[in-house]
Parts: structure tokens; C-alpha cells; sequence
């Protein structure tokens, strides 16, 4: 279903229309889409929310075949992404957005992280850290290197889609301030 809503841009308050979008995911729950994109000042906003009773959740999913590259993710505004054996950590900031997609959609939003750091890098140690962690992130593409695809998310709104995903009920999120 979709339903169209005129509103005002809340940075420039040009009258934008606001969609919402149910989609069904097979075999989990279905899923409202939210986006808006003001013509005028460029403000974008993307967001998902799942359209049952949800809990603070941490997903797991091992990436250990190029076969997982094809599992749905689905992060909410809220989610926290991680892939600990490689050190990598997105946390939400004020721009963030959701996103529905695919194991291999997040490495590749993952790599173009890396490579804007690529060229702010200051040194060439620092350029071949970048590159250093893009290798591996075609390891892990190729299946040849095994990682972890955490999503921690308070508000529940985010998944991985898979059977030997593993969900956890969660109180806090880690490394929040406070936590030892």
C-alpha cells in the first residue's frame, strides 16, 4: 500500500509530499517505508519501521559464503552496524537513514565510507589502512574471509533476514556512554 501526504519541508518549509510504503517481507513482517525529498533545499529522509511489536534487538548474522551477500538487511534509522573482526562500527548520526537491502549493499556502503577516507588520508600509512581493509572486505565478499554482520537497534525496528541469523533481546546498546 502506498499513501501520499503533503507536508512542509522542515528545513525550508517548501510544501513536499511525504510517501509511505508497506511492503510484506516473506516468512518475517511487514514493513513501512517512510521517505520525503524536498526539490528545493535537497533535505532527504528515509526511514523503516517494522509494523509489529518490537523489542530492543541485536542481530547476527556469519558471513561465511559469497551465497550470504544475498541476505536482506533491513536497518532503521536507530540501527547500529558492526563488523567487529574488521573494526568497523556505523553508528547513526543526525543525517542517518534506513535502508532496506542486502548483505553485500552494506559492504558496498561500507566501501564508499572507506573510500572518501581514502582521500581526506593525510599520509600514506593512512591511505594503506584504507586499502588494507578494502582487501578484506573483498575477502569477505568472496567468501574466503568469515566476519560477523552485527545490527543493534533499541527501537527494534531493525533485522537481518535469514535463517541462521540470530536475534537477541538487548537493554542497551554497546559502547553507550555509561556502560563499562
Amino acid at each position: 500500500m502506498r499513501t501520499v501526504v503533503p507536508g512542509p519541508c522542515p528545513v525550508c518549509n517548501t510544501e513536499i509530499q511525504y510517501l509511505y510504503h508497506t511492503e510484506n517481507i516473506p516468512y518475517f513482517s511487514e514493513l513501512l517505508i517512510i521517505s520525503a525529498n524536498c526539490p528545493a533545499c535537497g533535505w532527504r529522509f528515509i526511514d523503516t519501521q517494522l509494523l509489529r511489536n518490537a523489542e530492543p534487538s541485536r542481530w547476527e548474522l556469519p558471513i561465511e559464503s559469497p551465497d550470504d551477500m544475498c541476505i536482506r538487511v533491513v536497518r532503521s534509522m536507530t540501527g547500529v552496524i558492526s563488523i567487529p573482526e574488521l573494526g568497523v562500527r556505523i553508528d547513526p548520526g543526525p543525517a542517518c537513514e534506513g535502508f532496506v537491502s542486502n548483505v553485500e549493499g552494506v559492504l558496498n556502503r561500507v566501501e564508499a565510507v572507506l573510500d572518501n577516507l581514502c582521500s581526506w588520508a593525510d599520509t600514506d600509512e593512512e591511505r594503506d589502512r584504507v586499502c588494507l581493509l578494502k582487501d578484506r572486505l573483498n575477502e569477505v565478499r568472496d567468501g574466503t574471509l568469515p566476519v560477523t554482520l552485527v545490527i543493534e537497534d533499541l527501537s527494534g525496528n531493525s533485522a537481518i533476514i535469514a535463517d541462521h541469523a540470530r536475534v537477541f533481546r538487548i537493554e542497551k546498546i554497546s559502547g553507550e556512554q555509561g556502560e563499562e
